[in-house]
């Protein structure tokens, strides 16, 4: 581990006393969001040590242009950044002149941080000595709001220990920011306006290129020992800012506070007419409402999440706050309201990768989202790519594909491809799969079949279309190869015949061609409107299916596996365990090309065909492949241990399972990979979330029935979990001696428990 200051806490994320060389980690780990923007947990008042600054508004970015030293065709012409917002949050302090930063502080003691999970709000206190001897305490809190989107809120406070002092709050909007992470050093944003009207403040700013058109806003109110007062401002504008001061004598022992709200509108979901008094309305608003009771309101909108989302554990604290660290992270990032919208692999948090939508919403999102919300909110997220089959198809083109061809990014914000490695976006073409995976899995777990006539088949069509044109027909080994591929395993590049990604391919196939049938059968009119506009004919469905029938699997018959991809076996085969320490990570470690001719696996790979297709291969045979594979897995992806930790416990294998729960559930709060300053993984939170209901808890959907086959590591008294299962809510409790059913819904239902079905009706415990 190389954190271990983050203090166990079932429902809070907890930091006490102040060490500068931890500011950036916690700016990641105390992030907050409300799914339309977020921002790291960076200090209101001015700060000159070390900090990165963050504040994130969800679909915006800028096409930063692609650096690559030598430019190939069909490279993506950028990369898409997530874009350092105009700052709302800023309030400069200063006490009898001097200003409060604690970089420059004589003393600070009693310095406490807390992300208070349960109720949605960040909060810091500390007592500060300043330069001029002022001694002061200092107390501030901050969400911003699930019930009102555009909005923030922060109460700061200030109280003078051992002197009368003059105190100033100068509260400002900032546009003249900048991205920690770009490639050319662009501008990314044109300041259009700043203006004010009466106490309220704004700035309107467009992106370069985008022209995504914001306003940024804020207004206060000003307390004296909690009651409002008013102050003359003093006002100091500039071409990118503005700032309004407000001073007070303050007596010794009394407090003087502030409240700000801020935050921003956007185009996006407004005519740019319109956002100036959106902004307007919502300081109207929010100051009629009062800070305390927008705090109150949070809490409730968060109860109403935790009531279905919660995962409890008993007796392991810091296996209960990892798993609500992640769901809290999960569910500041995406909250399903927006359609346009897609979960960033670092959401709120940091910039890093740029885009909005990897695989990683298919594959490890949408079963949280599908179990945890209404089953509308994983329908958005198909529809999603449903919206971004055209630029799917495009991206296609590009490469030399037709007919219908459809790619889909490894990158994107809008549906076209913005990554720029190019391993990765010509070879990780298995992202393709998971989109196909994720139609089926959404169908088989909500029972809702409309979305394949409505939208997906053309989805599963273009993406089978895809598969079809990329194999090749080897006469030498008289089957279809895939060539030049990257695995999930990122550590192996341009390689053939990757397993996972021809199991994929073959799966895509076959599964459009029965869903094909299916919609013909029982959907005559989308069936009719499908084949008309994407072209298809039977005998083209056919030659998909010999493909998909003729498939090549490279296979050791010494190990009795399926080799990851052709050569496998050809490596030096050293494992993990046999590694210097002083090497890990192998990616901050070695060079690239040391890594490409190791064995060493980044992330499940052909393990992860068997998570997918788990029904497809026998117990014995996920047994033989994880003893080989996981001793050569570095889990240096954030992907990785979940996948890991439900195959050990389907394995029986608790002490291991548990290991791998605790690594995915505390990977950023105990900065495993050494790189959390930089943010959160946070679609892979998800994959903490199935470790333990696919996982510890063994749920399953088989035969349009939930099964489950509850075990429980040593080290817990109990947990539980709810899943919303076709409009109902099963809780499922778990202890060392048995398991407990309840059903919040208004008819039985038919589960499996360890293989026997059981019926468990509504407000009626079962026990088995």
């Amino acid at each position: 581990m190389n954190l271990d200051y983050i203090i166990p806490n079932n429902w809070s994320i907890l930091e006490e006393g102040f060490d500068p060389q931890q500011v950036k980690a916690s700016e990641s780990l105390f992030s907050i969001g409300n799914g339309a923007m977020g921002q790291r947990a960076n200090f209101e008042e001015h700060y000159s040590g070390p900090t990165f600054q963050g504040s994130y508004i969800a679909g915006v970015y800028y096409p930063d242009k692609t650096r690559v030293g030598w430019w190939k065709n069909g490279y993506p012409e950028y990369f898409a950044k997530v874009l350092n917002a105009p700052s709302w949050i800023g309030i400069n302090v200063s006490i009898n002149g001097e200003a409060l930063d604690l970089h420059t502080c004589k003393n600070i003691e009693n310095f406490k941080r807390e992300l208070n999970m349960k109720e949605g709000w960040l909060s810091r206190s500390f007592t500060a000595t300043l330069p001029n001897d002022i001694e002061v305490e200092v107390n501030v809190k901050r969400f911003l709001s699930l019930d009102i989107d555009e909005l923030g809120a922060i109460d700061y406070s200030v109280k003078p220990l051992n002197a009368d002092a003059t105190i100033t709050y100068q509260p400002y909007l900032d546009s003249g920011i900048t991205n920690e992470d770009t490639n050319w050093d662009d501008k990314f944003w044109d300041t259009v306006k700043v203006s004010q009207e009466g106490e309220k403040a704004f700035i309107e700013a467009k992106t370069m290129k985008t022209e995504f058109y914001t306003c940024t806003f804020m207004e206060s109110q000003l307390f004296h020992n909690g009651n409002q007062v008013e102050i003359a401002s003093e006002k100091e504008e500039t071409d990118t800012t503005i700032a309004f001061s407000y001073t007070q004598k303050v007596t010794k022992g009394d407090t003087f506070s502030i409240h700000k709200f801020g935050g921003y509108t956007v185009d996006r979901n407004l005519d740019k007419t319109e956002v100036i008094t959106v902004a307007k309305s919502t300081l109207d608003k929010s100051t009629l409402i009062g800070f305390t009771k927008l705090l109150e309101d949070q809490k409730q909108a968060w109860a109403n999440i935790w009531d279905t989302a919660d995962i409890t554990i008993e007796g392991d604290v810091k296996a209960q706050q990892g798993i609500r660290f992640n769901i809290f992270h999960l569910n500041q990032t995406y909250l399903g309201t927006d359609k346009t919208l897609n979960i960033g692999p670092k959401g709120f948090t940091g910039e890093k990768y740029g885009g909005s939508t990897y695989w990683d919403t298919e594959a490890y999102c949408i079963p949280f989202y599908m179990a945890t919300k209404d089953q509308s909110v994983a329908r958005n997220l198909l529809a999603y790519r449903h919206n971004h089959l055209q630029k799917a198809i495009e991206n296609a083109e590009k490469l030399g594909f037709k007919n219908g061809a459809a790619l889909y990014p490894m990158v994107t914000m809008n549906g076209e491809e913005c990554h720029n490695e190019w391993e990765i976006t010509f070879e990780e073409i298995h992202r393709n799969g998971a989109i196909s995976f994720a139609i089926f899995n959404y169908y088989r777990y909500t029972g809702d079949y409309s979305y394949i006539p409505e939208m997906g088949l053309e989805v599963l069509i273009g993406i089978a279309r895809f598969w079809h044109q990329r194999a090749t027909f080897s006469t030498n080994k008289n089957k279809y190869v895939i060539l030049g591929v990257t695995g999930p395993n990122e550590y192996e590049n341009n390689v053939n015949n990757n397993f996972y990604t021809n199991y994929i391919a073959q799966w895509c196939i076959k599964y459009a061609a029965q869903s094909i049938e299916k919609v013909e059968a029982e959907y005559s009119a989308d069936y009719t409107r499908v084949m008309d506009k994407t072209k298809l004919s039977k005998a083209e469905v056919s030659e998909w299916l010999k493909v998909a029938d003729n498939m090549y699997f490279p296979y050791s018959e010494k190990h009795n596996v399926y080799l990851q991809q052709d050569g496998f076996l050809d490596k030096e085969l050293i494992t993990v365990t046999d590694l210097d320490k002083s090497q890990r990570p192998i990616n901050q470690k070695w060079s690239w090309d040391r890594i490409l001719r190791s064995p060493y696996i980044k992330q499940a790979d052909t393990l992860q065909g068997m998570y997918f297709f788990e029904d497809e291969f026998t117990t014995e045979e996920l047994e033989r492949h994880f003893d080989f594979y996981e001793p050569f897995t570095v889990h240096e992806s954030s992907l990785s241990p979940c996948v890991h930790s439900i195959q050990a416990a389907k394995l029986d294998r608790m002490d291991q399972a548990y290991t791998f729960y605790l690594r995915t559930s505390r990977l950023d709060l105990d900065d495993y990979n050494h790189e959390v300053h930089e943010g959160l993984h946070i679609t892979s939170m998800a994959g903490t979330w199935m470790s333990i209901v696919e996982g510890f808890g063994g749920m399953r959907v088989k035969n349009d029935t939930l099964s489950f086959e509850p075990k429980i590591p040593k080290q817990w008294d109990g947990y539980s979990f709810k899943v919303n299962f076709r409009h109902q809510v099963v809780k499922v409790s778990v202890n060392q001696n048995e398991t407990k059913f309840e059903l919040e819904g208004d008819k039985d239902l038919q589960i499996f428990v360890n293989g026997k079905e059981v019926t468990i009706s509504p407000n009626k415990l079962m026990t088995v």
